[in-house]
């Protein structure tokens, strides 16, 4: 045995026997059974903390993975297994062909379409020919490591444990899972923004059986669907992070917030854990769940999130088909034949479905893009969807090289080296004083030069509008084309993609890479890369004056970080708010005509909107505005600003609200109807209204939309008769705040807003969100002193019985 692997194998078991003899009994500690603990099977030491947060260590990568699956399976069984029914394409069976799922692993609206895709992968065999692809345009070996043992340690855990999560005890659809699920779910992040978005036209385009012509799609319709389908301002899912170089800093090291917002239900939830193997690897954060890497997190020396970018991941090709056979298409006159893939999928109570899905060189037929972007199949023409993560199982790999990474230096270089992340930019800070951040996706090789010879009449539309590139699917010189610094052809290589170094500081919110520092604008990208000069989104220009402020201001501590997080501070407030209260004090008779023609008395709103404290913190006095602004921003911005946007003052401009408009004063009068239908006082605390119920409790939440501009995202469930804002869909997830005092330890303050597992009888279902609603944190335990010190240690050795 090499002696790096031999120093391995004894750290972790002297620690192992350490923590385990000072915590368990002593018949438990016996060191004759830690030196065979499982046969020779995997193994791992779990030691948890306050919040049930795992603390992983093993002697290599496959019983890291074990550890990972294991732990993950104690807190997350139910919704795991769901996915893997998702993965296996079996909800029809389970569940029925006409219910949606969840969403977390595409964007399927029914079981059945979704079912039709995924066993079509599984059928075709694709993701076991990725799996043959040789590192660095596929896998390595330590991640594979790591996949195949997450597979046995969720298996262990489930035939040595009983389920008592009411989701799923005793449900027949919770069953063991194959390193090719783990990889599977893996595809299946990957392609989320592209195959993922297409799945519904996937798998119902099928070729025309008449000769009746079928409507086109307009283009100007088509580009306003997808400007509405690509936004990331309409996403589940979108995020700020902020890294702060040293020279912006009390200490002159870095610093970074990393703040994503994810839905707080389902399989695209973080679960928390450290994973070490000693002398090799040393990581905390959050994974999304059935990830064997860490996808934000830290480690002594760097720290890292992510936000959803604005990047197109997919295009279409617009296919000249065969007049005499809709299924062959031509390429510079030459005909092609589709590949005909027959599906079936079983069914509960009825009959298996049966069903062809269509592939070209381009990637499958789809005949829509979501239900507002319809692309018939005619006899003329089909449109072929591209999505290059198709063939990129790269980003745990990535994930993987953070993890290692010792400085933004690194970090940079495991993206290059990797090219792994789909639909992500990357925000770092380092403890030497370094900011980084870089829009590094895996994007197709989409250059205005090739839209503006290639677009077809829609793609004309489509791509200024929103980046999504319709091409000419007829001619061979409208390929994508490689770069040579690219790990696989048709994809930008890494010499293209946006990157900011070591600015004051770096900071995104879901926009361009264009303000990522607004003293240094970026420019010089792709329109697929997203938008320069164009308005940004009230939660992005909030978020540069807070930051840009912070970073003027210097001599940064952690504190700071903290105190940004829960600020709670509304820019659209701060910028219509004052005029609202002024307007509505002007109305004759304090009455305003609602959207239906009813007048209605808002005099009493007047004084609420002139006194709110401009924040949304859980004891705000506003929850008037918040209704009404959903309201008003379905005005024109050219209407509702009577400033407009201008590229030369990009973060104050729109500004001051027109109060005349059409729409403005009916938004209030219909705000106001509603609040007092739902019996909330126009001057409630947002807590009153606002909050989520655990077993029974009810917890408050502060937060706030996305068109209010609130770092601190939080998408409330809208139940009038139940009161108000009754859940949370998405928000704040799994927030970090890190820096560095020189010391061997990060200094970390992490929270797991919905906490850290699904299950209602678990301590750990509602532990974290009690603290997200006083505006608290869990102190980062990354030492081995720190955790040893732990007042809630519990230790666990884990392994497979054979």
């Amino acid at each position: 045995m090499p002696l790096r692997n031999r120093l391995r194998l004894l750290a972790v078991s002297g620690l192992a026997l350490f923590t385990v003899s000072a915590s368990l009994p002593p018949a438990a500690a016996d060191p004759s059974h830690d030196r065979h603990p499982s046969g020779g099977g995997l193994s791992a030491v779990i030691r948890y903390t306050e919040y049930g947060i795992p603390h992983i260590v093993a002697k290599d990568y496959a019983d890291l993975g074990f550890g990972n699956g294991w732990a993950q399976a104690a807190d997350q069984v139910c919704t795991l297994a769901d996915g893997f029914v998702t993965l296996r394409g079996e909800r029809s069976r389970y569940f029925g062909p006409d219910a949606a799922p969840d969403g977390s692993l595409s964007s399927a609206t029914k079981n059945l379409s979704s079912d039709l895709y995924f066993r079509g992968i599984r059928d075709s065999h694709t993701v076991e020919k990725l799996l043959k692809v040789p590192a660095p345009a596929g896998q390595s070996h330590d991640v594979k490591e790591l996949e195949r043992g997450w597979a046995a340690g969720y298996n262990a855990w489930l035939a040595q444990n009983r389920i008592t999560d009411p989701a799923c005890r005793n449900a027949d659809w919770v069953r063991p899972v194959t390193a090719l699920d783990v990889t599977t779910r893996a595809f299946a992040l990957s392609v989320l923004g592209g195959q993922g978005r297409g799945i519904d036209g996937i798998t119902a385009a099928q070729p025309p059986t008449g000769t009746a012509a079928s409507p086109g799609v307009r283009p100007t319709d088509a580009a306003q669907a997808a400007q509405r389908l690509l936004s990331t301002q309409n996403a589940d899912m979108g995020s700020n992070a902020v890294a702060f170089r040293g020279s912006s800093t009390a200490n002159g090291r870095g610093l970074l917030l990393g703040n994503p917002h994810y839905p707080w239900q389902g399989g695209r939830r973080f679960w928390q854990s450290q994973q070490t193997i000693p002398g090799e690897l040393n990581v905390a954060g959050g994974s999304l769940l059935g990830s064997a890497t860490v996808s934000i997190g830290h480690n002594a020396n760097i720290a890292w999130s992510h936000t959803v970018a604005t990047g197109v991941t997919l295009n279409l090709h617009q296919l000249s088909l065969d007049p005499a056979d809709p299924t062959v298409y031509l390429v510079d006159g030459r005909p092609e034949r589709m590949v005909k893939r027959t599906v079936s999928v079983a069914v509960k109570g009825g009959a298996a479905v049966t069903r062809a899905q269509w592939w070209t060189r381009y990637g499958p037929v789809v005949n829509s893009l979501g239900a507002g972007l319809p692309l018939p199949w005619t006899a003329a023409t089909a449109y072929a969807l591209n999505d290059p993560n198709a063939t990129n199982l790269r980003s745990p790999d990535t994930g993987l090289g953070f993890s290692r990474a010792r400085s933004t230096a690194d970090i940079q270089t495991a993206l290059r080296r990797t090219q792994g992340l789909p639909w992500v930019n990357t925000i770092a800070a380092d403890s030497s004083g370094h900011s980084f951040f870089s829009q590094s996706q895996v994007l197709p090789r989409i250059t205005d030069e090739l839209a503006q010879r290639c677009s077809t009449p829609l793609g004309r539309a489509t791509y200024p509008s929103s980046g999504l590139a319709v091409l000419d699917g007829s001619r061979s010189d409208c390929a994508l084309g490689s770069d040579p610094d690219a790990v696989q052809p048709g994809i930008f290589g890494p010499g293209r993609m946006p990157t900011v170094k070591d600015a004051p500081y770096v900071e995104n919110s879901n926009d361009s890479a264009w303000l990522t520092n607004a003293d240094a604008p970026l420019t010089g990208f792709e329109r697929v890369f997203g938008t320069v000069a164009a308005p940004r989104s009230m939660r992005t220009r909030g978020a540069i004056e807070d930051v840009s402020a912070m970073a003027a201001k210097g001599r940064l501590t952690l504190r700071d970080l903290q105190d940004q997080q829960y600020a709670n501070r509304a820019p659209a407030g701060d910028l219509a708010a004052a005029d609202l209260a002024r307007a509505c004090a002007a109305l004759p008779g304090g009455r305003a005509v609602g959207s239906d023609g009813t007048a209605v008395d808002v005099s009493a709103a007047c004084g609420v909107l002139a006194h709110w404290d401009r924040r949304v913190d859980t004891g705000s006095r506003g929850a008037l505005f918040d209704r009404f602004w959903r309201r008003a921003t379905a005005v024109p911005a050219a209407e509702l600003w009577k400033v407009p946007f201008s590229a030369a003052d990009p973060v104050r401009t729109p500004n001051t609200l027109n109060t005349s408009a059409p729409g403005v004063t009916s938004a209030l009068a219909d705000a106001v109807a509603e609040l007092r239908a739902a019996g909330i006082a126009l001057d409630a605390p947002l807590g009153d209204h606002q909050g989520v119920v655990r077993n029974g409790k009810r917890i408050p939440v502060g937060g706030g939309t996305e068109s209010l501009g609130i770092w601190n995202k939080t998408e409330p469930v809208w139940d009038a008769a139940g009161g108000g804002y009754t859940e949370v869909s998405a928000g704040s997830s799994y927030v970090q705040a890190v820096g560095w005092d020189g010391s061997k330890c990060p200094v970390a303050r992490t929270l797991l807003t919905y906490s850290q597992s699904s299950n209602p009888k678990s301590p750990h279902f509602s532990d974290q969100t009690e603290l997200y609603s006083g505006e608290r944190w869990v102190t980062s335990r990354f030492c081995e002193k720190d955790i040893a010190r732990s007042p809630a240690l519990r230790v666990v050795r884990v392994h497979e019985h054979r």
